[in-house]
């Protein structure tokens, strides 16, 4: 992610707005499946303590 961060601070400083909002949207999606990775988690906790009681 640090280099992500890097590319769009160039991007901007570059003012090749439409790279910049690429790799925001880039960012976006990586943020998206962290949050889908933690949900998943979660709930294979929430099943494993439901089949213990």
């Amino acid at each position: 992610m640090t280099q992500e961060l890097i590319d769009l601070r160039n991007s901007i400083v570059e003012q090749r707005y439409t790279d910049a909002l690429a790799i925001v949207d880039e960012l976006e999606g990586m943020s998206k499946k962290a949050i889908l990775r933690q949900i998943k988690f979660f709930l294979k906790v929430l099943l494993i303590h439901l089949i213990k009681n």
